[in-house]
């Protein structure tokens, strides 16, 4: 294949690719969006082994790595269950850290490439750069997925003068820049950066760390958005044009999307990088003084039936706790119950809802529920008050009142699904435990509120059996 020939499948693929971001910003184009990019990234790959930088030689060890990446991808895509979504998405991002530093040494070690002047302190920077954003893309994504798996406590590790330490380890990163773009020979040059990496290695170790549990969604986006950088840096370093695009796509769609986490949560971007609240999730929530925020009202399955057959309006938030116990297809039999039950039953959704961005709506979909019933934050909270059941399965932080009325709250201001002011509130727990946050929730004790406790999963089948008994 001609150098021109590739370059014109090139552009096709980032076509594609720009079709399939475009896609997969709704839910019902979102098939044809991921068809687009398989499609745009299987162009990208032949025109690449085919093309005239790829020698015979070569061509046998791209296919066995691509035999061997293709069959583990195959593998997760099968195995594993969408609860475990987050962590993997936090894994491959470390894949792409990594290949970015390997990518960075390499280009650096191979003689083959000889620059002169000043093409080689450009393609020295780009060495540098590169190596840097992947290997904090690298560590800052296996932490994560230590903490979306449950390896790794919630609870944020501020270190004392941790934002000196920060300043301190991005001075060294530039001293040891400067030498590295001085060093004369390649021997001289790798120990800078060397160095340098492993300060970028300690410092993504050290950025997720400090980072509170309730804050991960961001982290899962923000992390998105330095793969695609590094992406874009090892473009530049192997002067691939459509590596870079791609990688700028993902690392501008992943920033605007942290952006857009952020001011959904009414935080501040760089206060969750610099460290955020949160705790080690499973504490009972109570008050400053020890003893218990207040008394609880049950229900029972049977109940809520009840008071869903009565209800002429319904609006269902889910959270992580739906997820966990893989009771989405329960929720769609009750909603298609309700449904021909004349009820008007809709779908809230808080940005942030479970542990990666969309994860909620990712769930709603695979278990067939209506993409037009399923609304957006903004789009349902003023329907609350004329609401007469809203029901809670598995959510906490995200329907904490204390955002609103508790200036003193670490959620203060963070917008919330106001289920509080349903004529009737049912929140599903397992037990009173506080959420991802670490946040007492006042929802709970609320006059209008019940509490359903008990395993998702378990008490939604109950529930739907009393319906349809």
């Amino acid at each position: 294949m001609t150098a021109s020939l590739v370059n014109v499948s090139y552009i096709g693929a980032t076509i594609l690719f720009i079709l399939s971001l475009g896609g997969l910003s709704n839910p019902e184009s979102s098939r044809r969006g991921n068809l687009y990019g398989i499609i745009g990234m299987a162009i990208a790959v032949l025109a690449t082994v085919l093309g005239p930088r790829v020698t015979l030689d070569g061509v046998q060890w791209i296919i066995l790595a691509m035999l061997i990446g293709g069959s583990v991808g195959l593998f997760a895509a099968k195995k594993v269950q969408m609860t475990q979504m987050p962590e993997l998405v936090a894994l491959m991002h470390s894949l792409v850290g990594l290949a970015a530093c390997l990518v960075g040494f390499a280009s650096y070690i191979d003689s083959s490439v000889q620059f002169e002047g000043a093409e080689k302190s450009i393609h020295e920077v780009e060495i540098y750069v590169g190596i840097l954003i992947g290997a904090v893309t690298f560590s800052g994504s296996l932490i994560a997925f230590g903490k979306l798996s449950g390896k790794i406590g919630g609870k944020p590790l501020l270190l004392p003068a941790r934002h000196i330490i920060n300043l301190i380890g991005l001075l060294v990163v530039i001293w040891f820049g400067i030498r590295f773009l001085q060093a004369e020979t390649t021997d001289a040059g790798m120990i800078p950066l060397a160095v340098m990496t492993v300060i970028s290695l300690l410092f993504g170790i050290h950025m997720v760390m400090a980072i509170g549990g309730a804050d991960m969604p961001v982290v899962v986006s923000m992390l998105n958005s330095y793969s695609g950088w590094a992406a874009a840096a090892t473009g530049f370093m192997l002067s691939n044009d459509l590596l870079i695009v791609t990688g700028a796509l993902v690392g501008s769609s992943g920033a605007i999307l942290s952006y857009i986490m952020c001011r959904a949560m009414n935080r501040n971007f760089i206060s969750v990088i610099a460290g955020g609240f949160g705790s080690g999730g499973g504490a009972p929530a109570k008050k400053a003084d020890g003893e218990p925020a207040g008394e609880v009202t049950a229900i029972s399955a049977q109940e809520t039936a009840e008071l869903l057959k009565d209800a002429k309006t319904v609006i269902i938030v889910p959270g992580y706790g739906m997820a966990v116990a893989q009771a989405q297809h329960t929720v769609y039999e009750i909603t298609k119950f309700l449904r021909e039950k004349g009820v008007n039953v809709r779908f809230g959704i808080h940005p942030v809802a479970g542990r990666m961005p969309g994860h909620m709506n990712v769930l709603l979909a695979e278990a067939k529920v209506p993409y037009d019933i399923v609304m957006e934050m903004d789009e349902i909270n003023d329907d609350f008050p004329d609401t007469d059941v809203s029901m809670v399965i598995g959510a906490n932080d995200i329907v904490n009142p204390a955002a609103q009325e508790d200036p003193t709250s670490p959620i203060a201001g963070m917008p919330v699904l106001e289920v509080w002011k349903a004529k009737t509130s049912i929140v599903m727990k397992r037990s009173m435990a506080s959420g991802y946050a670490g946040v007492d929730n006042p929802l709970f004790y609320k006059e209008n509120n019940r509490m359903l406790f008990g395993d998702a999963k378990k008490m939604l089948d109950e529930v739907l059996t009393a319906l349809r008994g």
